[in-house]
C-alpha cells in the first residue's frame, strides 16, 4: 500500500478565514446591482463554486465582467483588513514540512490575492507548490486542479491527502483519487452533503487532527 507523503490544502476557508472578506464583497455586490443586501445563508452557499459560474446565475441580467469587477475591487481594497489565518494552521503546515511531507495548495482564488495572503502570515516558503484559478482553465470539482499540483510535486493521487471545507473541494479530491478530508470549522456543507455519496473520507475537528489521520491512512 502507498504511504501518504503529500497533504493538499484549499485556501478559503481552509488555510484562511477569508469568510468574512468574501461575504462583505458579496453584500456590496448586491448593494451596487440590486439596491439591498441577501440573506449571508445564501452566501454561504456559493463558497467554493468558481465565482464566474455564481456570478451569472446570481445577476443573470449583468454582464459578468461588470460584476466581477464591482466584487474584486471591494475585496481588494479590504482583504488585507478581513483575512485571518485559522487557529493551529501555521504550526501544521510547519510540522508537516519538518516531518518530511510534500504540501501544496489547490484554490479557486486569483493568484494576487492568494499570494497577498500567503505573504501576510508568512506561509509562502510552507508550500511546495501553489495552483490558482488562474493556472488552469476548469475549476474544482474538476480534478484538473489536483493533478496540476500533483505534477508539480512528483507525487501520485493514491499517496496524496487533500483538506478543504467545501463540497467542491471534496468532490474535486475524490474526482481525483485522492484522499479527501473535510475540516470541521466548515460553515457551507449541508448535512446531506456531508452523508452523500460524494462525501469526504474523513472530517477532521481541528489542525492536530490531521497527523492522527494521517497515521490511520499509513
Amino acid at each position: 500500500m502507498a504511504k501518504t507523503d503529500t497533504v493538499l490544502f484549499d485556501f478559503d476557508g481552509t488555510v484562511m478565514n477569508t469568510n468574512d472578506v468574501i461575504i462583505a464583497s458579496w453584500q456590496h455586490t448586491f448593494r451596487t446591482i440590486d439596491g439591498k443586501e441577501r440573506e449571508v445563508s445564501e452566501i454561504a452557499r456559493t463558497f467554493g463554486e468558481p465565482i464566474v459560474q455564481t456570478m451569472k446565475r446570481m445577476f443573470p441580467h449583468v454582464p459578468v465582467e461588470e460584476s466581477l469587477k464591482i466584487y474584486r475591487s471591494y475585496q481588494y481594497d479590504y482583504f488585507d483588513d478581513l483575512v485571518t489565518l485559522f487557529p493551529g494552521m501555521k504550526e501544521l503546515l510547519v510540522k508537516l514540512r519538518k516531518t518530511g511531507y510534500k504540501t501544496g495548495l489547490v484554490t479557486s482564488r486569483m493568484r494576487n490575492t492568494t499570494y497577498r495572503g500567503l505573504e501576510k502570515f508568512e506561509l509562502t516558503d510552507l508550500f511546495d507548490a501553489v495552483v490558482t484559478c488562474d493556472d488552469t482553465n476548469v475549476h474544482k470539482p474538476d480534478p484538473e486542479p489536483v493533478f496540476i499540483a500533483l505534477e508539480k510535486l512528483g507525487t501520485k493521487p493514491e499517496k496524496t491527502v487533500m483538506l478543504g471545507d467545501t463540497m467542491y473541494d471534496i468532490m474535486c479530491a475524490n474526482n481525483a483519487g485522492v484522499t479527501s478530508v473535510l475540516v470541521g470549522w466548515a460553515i457551507a456543507p449541508t448535512e446531506e452533503e456531508i452523508k452523500g455519496e460524494n462525501g469526504p473520507d474523513f472530517i477532521m475537528k481541528d489542525a492536530a487532527d490531521l497527523f492522527r489521520i494521517l497515521e490511520e491512512i499509513g
